[in-house]
């Protein structure tokens, strides 16, 4: 189906939305009266190794992030373990999970609101306080495994949005 626009008010409409606004973050994840400082796109893989699950059967569980950061489609920095954001400025953060909520489907690594606890090197994200990983896509790895150690990516990609209180 074709849609006729007419103008940017009525683009702007159509991708928000009839009720005029974005829809709500979940209550988990929300971040009020904090302003973004950045907001990117990643594009990368959840790493997954081979242990024994408390029930002593082997399980994926969850290593680490390999992500590229991309703001207009060019590379401007790299997610990884710790959690660890780092931009090409210099500038890098550290975060702590603090709320979470379901991804879109059964796929889809949940989304993410994380608390900056170390900051490294000065600019982008120096002034951070919040990190929210939102619009996931893919990433998760369920079910068994055959040889402990053993390890296995799933590719996923995310928004990741930098908010700073005040």
């Amino acid at each position: 189906m074709l849609i006729k626009l007419a103008g940017p008010a009525m683009l702007l409409a159509a991708l928000i939305g009839p009720a005029g606004a974005a829809e709500p973050l979940p209550d988990a994840i929300a971040a009020p009266g904090e302003s973004v400082v950045l907001s990117v796109h990643a594009e990368g893989a959840q790493v997954y190794e081979c242990k024994a699950a408390a029930d002593g059967k082997l399980a994926w569980a969850f290593r680490e992030p390999i992500a590229t950061l991309l703001s207009e489609g060019k590379t401007i920095g790299r997610h990884y373990a710790g959690p660890n954001w780092e931009l090409a400025d210099g500038s890098a953060v550290v975060g702590k999970a603090i709320g979470n909520a379901p991804g879109t489907t059964v796929a889809d690594i949940p989304w993410l609101k994380l608390e900056v606890t170390a900051h490294r090197g000065s600019g982008t994200l120096t002034p951070v306080d919040t990190v929210q990983r939102i619009n996931t896509q893919g990433g998760k790895l369920d079910g068994a495994c055959d040889k402990a150690g053993e390890f296995r990516s799933s590719p996923y990609s995310a928004d990741y949005v930098f908010l700073k209180k005040g």
